[in-house]
């Protein structure tokens, strides 16, 4: 496609993105009316929101707009799959400036519907407006299908914690990024298009998690939310968190000690959940801790001890990207 959105027009750009796009059964009514149609046959409607702002969550130099669309949908999906419920779809607000080449929406576009079919989800409607800075706004919709939420308030003293998914894939290959390479490409790419286990929250779900989250601004500080919430105290066993060998080079390299990225690197968006102590996780779950009754120290604690760095802060400088 040649051209920009400007030369496109407002209506044009939405025929172009619109055209791209696939349905799922749970999509009575999609793109092109009022509002999209999504059916809830559980009667309750789970909902998330989430916005990547160029220059602080994606750089077009590092990352193509494919690139930007898994990962925008990715991101709000798996808020959704971590309240123990089934992605349905997704709306889009995007804000983009006039001179914008026209392939770099539709592949944005292109991103967002495929990893909607990675979740079982659709994109079903959204808005495009003219703006000085690329905005990606997503709505994530889910189904619940008759079992209760999983919220962070709900963790009991001697649960476990267990994980399943990436940990500091997203951080160390922002890491790489920053230094000017391109690889180890598998973190480079984690960066790029992270992938949530979309199937781990319902799962969990039905195991009997108390608890559950996503990690998205680190595993610390996202088990900070579970322990306030559940008035609790989180401690974490370092020799059971894994540290893959690559990553550990990459740390040498950087001069940066790798378990600082598993436990504040956020936006890999694995699943961590707290479980009553007799459940039978399956495989993909890795018991890392233990709930326990809250004390003087910190709510969350690495192997007994405060850990002091923390995760990511949208208000702050850590989540800037060049």
């Amino acid at each position: 496609m040649k051209g920009t959105v400007g030369e496109l027009g407002e209506f044009g750009l939405i025929r172009e993105l619109t055209s791209r796009l696939t349905s799922t059964p749970a999509v009575r009514i999609g793109p092109g009316d009022d509002a999209a149609v999504v059916t809830a046959p559980d009667r309750r409607v789970v909902a998330s929101t989430d916005v990547l702002l160029e220059g602080r969550h994606f750089r077009r130099d590092w990352s193509t707009a494919y690139d930007v669309g898994r990962k925008a949908a990715a991101q709000n999906l798996a808020d959704i799959a971590a309240m123990g419920a089934v992605p349905t779809a997704i709306l889009l607000g995007l804000v983009v400036p006039a001179e914008l080449p026209a392939t770099w929406a539709t592949e944005l576009m292109d991103g967002l519907r495929d990893e909607c079919q990675v979740a079982g989800a659709a994109v079903v409607g959204g808005d495009v407006v003219r703006g000085e800075v690329i905005t990606v706004a997503i709505t994530a919709l889910g189904d619940l299908r008759n079992v209760e939420p999983v919220t962070r308030s709900g963790a009991q003293p001697g649960d476990v914690v267990a994980v399943t998914g990436w940990l500091g894939w997203s951080a160390a290959g922002h890491a790489v990024l920053t230094r000017g390479f391109r690889s180890p490409r598998a973190f480079v790419e984690a960066h790029r298009r992270p992938e949530p286990p979309y199937h781990a929250g319902p799962a969990a779900a039905g195991l009997g998690a108390t608890a559950m989250t996503d990690v998205s601004d680190g595993l610390v500080a996202d088990l900070g939310h579970i322990a306030e919430a559940s008035k609790v105290r989180i401690d974490l066993q370092s020799q059971k968190i894994d540290v893959p060998s690559q990553m550990a080079d990459i740390g040498t390299a950087c001069g940066v000690d790798p378990l600082q990225w598993v436990l504040s690197g956020g936006e890999d968006h694995a699943i961590v959940a707290t479980f009553p102590p007799d459940v039978k996780l399956p495989a993909r779950w890795k018991v890392i801790g233990e709930v326990l009754n809250p004390s003087a120290l910190p709510q969350v604690t690495v192997d007994g001890a405060p850990w002091t760095k923390s995760g990511w802060d949208h208000f702050g400088d850590d989540d800037v990207v060049d």
